[in-house]
């Protein structure tokens, strides 16, 4: 069982940055590939950027240049610094791994 906790999200103006960080519990941590998605409003869940064991890392073609994931095993962490945000951006955020979802954070940017 792996449980994870989100926080960061809020309002931030367009051009504007925020980061959000997912906290992991469990001791197997370091082996599972991390994702971060996002749903905005009438619209369908979207995978943003995932991060493998080994850092390699993915992104939506929406995001890349803009945001970057990361990971810190030693402290069960995952992280998703967004910048250069646009209104498009605006969405619910969830960390995930496999079948575990986080509660979701909201992100608004405001034009």
């Amino acid at each position: 069982q792996v449980q994870l906790v989100e926080s960061g999200g809020g309002l931030v103006q367009a051009g504007g940055s925020l980061r959000l960080s997912c906290a992991a519990s469990g001791s197997i941590f370091r082996l599972l590939t991390m994702g971060w998605y996002r749903q905005a409003p009438g619209k369908q869940r979207e995978l943003v950027a995932t991060i493998t064991s080994d850092g390699t890392t993915t992104y939506s073609d929406s995001v890349k240049g803009r945001f970057t994931i990361s990971r810190d095993n030693a402290k069960n962490m995952v992280f998703l610094q967004m910048n250069s945000l646009r209104p498009e951006d605006t969405a619910v955020y969830y960390c995930n791994s496999h079948q575990f979802w986080a509660q979701g954070t909201q992100v608004t940017v405001s034009s």
